[in-house]
């Protein structure tokens, strides 16, 4: 049974495998997979919404996590988290709109956003798996 302190692992599990899906699903459509694209990416975007599921309920049970770090590695953290935080926020809109265009079968439109929305939504994925990481194994509350 996965409890709470469990849900950080979670979710850069579910960050991790968001950003390969991107990336498969970015190297199946430049290589004409159309199925195997919209598979990825539809899979993507589930694991997304589990992770916001996942973070929402972590973070209403245990709050905010302080990080610990000092020293030079306290701005760099804080200048990812900010920049991640910002983009997260970002990408959500840009996702829905990318994958309805998808559905509505208006890809030249589709594109035009998903060109944007890819390597957003990649930087988001991945910085929330550093995050985790800078936070509880590089530099672990006492």
């Amino acid at each position: 049974m996965i409890e709470v302190r469990d849900l950080p692992t979670v979710n850069a599990l579910l960050n991790g495998t968001s950003a390969c899906l991107l990336i498969l699903g970015y190297a199946f459509i430049r290589k004409g997979k159309i199925d195997a694209h919209r598979a990825c990416m539809l899979a993507a975007i589930v694991t997304s919404a589990l992770f916001l599921v996942s973070y929402l309920i972590y973070h209403s049970q245990v709050g905010a996590t302080k990080f610990t770090g000092t020293g030079w590695v306290r701005p760099v953290y804080f200048t990812i988290l900010i920049s991640h935080t910002v983009l997260a926020a970002v990408i959500v809109p840009m996702a829905l709109i990318t994958i309805y265009r998808a559905f509505r079968n208006e890809f030249q439109r589709h594109r035009k956003i998903a060109r944007w929305t890819f390597p957003l939504w990649l930087y988001v994925s991945a910085t929330g798996v550093l995050i985790y990481f800078m936070l509880y194994h590089w530099f672990p509350s006492k």
